[in-house]
């Protein structure tokens, strides 16, 4: 362990692309279990990829810097804010080098920064585009915060510009790294309590704040749907194994004077193979946080689904219990592991790309009134599927 960073991050082969392959592991990847077992706790803060946050909103503060302190693959390095105040507070908070802290002048010269490997997006929707692209074209690895734009053009310009640059696109997908959410998978596209029939879920709170640049179209591209709603589609198709071909959709707004640019409150139905149907809703205006899965043998439902912690489940066959993870840590650790071992993510730019394509659907349909056919260029699921 004698390297520089840099040698360690070219020469790096411990082992970490059979993570998948461990005994009891082959659904869920745990970094820390890995590293453990392979006689190393955790890599050395000079050998950790970097990683720098655009954007020091909630989401950031709250949920990726803490997370950030329990990585063992990446570190962050790095911050890019359009405020003053927060540059000193979080260099101070995280003992970030002046050097490494940029703002959006001077965003595009973090090109020059070897200490910066992975740059993660965490601005408004709209602005998710610019800012991946721009940090591909700066040499720099990418994690785009869900959605993860607000066009199909837009996610189709990320992923090309990330393979233009050589550098790997992951989109903030937490959930697949969230145990009781891993065994959804598990049981659904197993069939362990038989060919799934019937989904079911909704993700909604209430938002009251008049100024929440959720409620501006420009930046947020919708409503609820957009936000939290894409976990109910992400579930579906997690928990299925299967891409659905038509969507039915009806826009529920009950105060549209409260949302006069985006959705209040929307209602789909996802239409999969054989017969398959997801009832899915999302909403400012209510509260919800659940999964269900119906098959022809039993049930199994999560309840909170969709949280940061304190999800739970129940099923036909008992309780659905695991410990309680840091899903933000193990979803930055995965995809440092991945570039490390030059290695796909499973929550590539392709599946924010089929995201959008399903939810550009769901306004098409309750615009029009009438069911949209869903067409797929690839197909995308995630590498477990095949």
């Amino acid at each position: 362990m004698n390297y520089s960073r840099r040698d360690f991050i070219s020469h790096l082969s411990f082992g970490l692309g059979s993570l998948a392959t461990l005994p009891g592991l082959t659904m869920y990847r745990n970094i820390e279990s890995f590293l453990s077992e392979s006689g190393y706790t955790e890599l050395p803060d000079d050998q950790k990829l970097g990683v720098a946050l655009v954007g020091l909103g909630r989401y950031a503060s709250g949920q990726l810097a803490p997370a950030l302190q329990e990585t063992k693959v990446c570190r962050l390095a790095g911050i890019v804010t359009g405020t003053p105040r927060k540059e000193k507070e979080w260099a101070r908070k995280y003992d970030i080098s002046e050097t490494n802290i940029y703002n959006y002048d001077n965003y595009d010269q973090i090109a020059e920064n070897e200490d910066i490997d992975i740059i993660y997006v965490v601005l408004p929707n709209s602005m998710h585009a610019e800012y991946t692209i721009r940090a591909a074209e700066a040499g720099k690895h990418v994690i785009s915060e869900k959605p993860m734009a607000t066009s199909v053009q837009d996610c189709q310009r990320m992923i090309d510009a990330c393979r233009a640059a050589g550098r790997k696109l992951s989109i903030g997908y937490r959930l697949h790294f969230e145990p009781h959410n891993r065994e959804l998978m598990r049981l659904g596209r197993n069939e362990v309590l038989g060919p799934v029939r019937k989904m079911s879920g909704a993700h909604s709170f209430p938002l009251n704040d008049p100024s929440a640049w959720r409620l501006d179209k420009e930046l947020a591209g919708g409503g609820p749907l957009m936000d939290v709603g894409i976990y109910v589609i992400q579930a579906s198709i997690y928990t299925l194994g299967k891409l659905p071909t038509s969507v039915r959709a009806w826009d529920e707004t009950k105060d549209p004077e409260q949302f006069p640019e985006v959705e209040g409150t929307i209602r789909w139905e996802l239409y999969f193979p054989e017969g398959v149907v997801l009832h899915g809703s999302s909403s400012y205006e209510d509260s919800g946080n659940n999964f269900r899965m119906e098959a022809t043998d039993g049930w199994a439902e999560l309840s909170p689904a969709y949280s940061y912690s304190g999800i739970e489940g129940e099923s036909s066959n008992g309780p659905i219990r695991f410990p309680q993870v840091n899903q933000q840590a193990l979803q930055m650790d995965d995809f440092a592991r991945c570039i490390l071992e030059d290695e796909p993510s499973i929550v590539p730019g392709e599946m924010g790309k089929r995201d959008m394509i399903i939810m550009e659907a769901i306004y098409e349909s309750a615009q029009k009134g009438r069911k949209v056919d869903l067409v797929f260029e690839d197909g995308f699921i995630d590498p477990f599927n095949t």
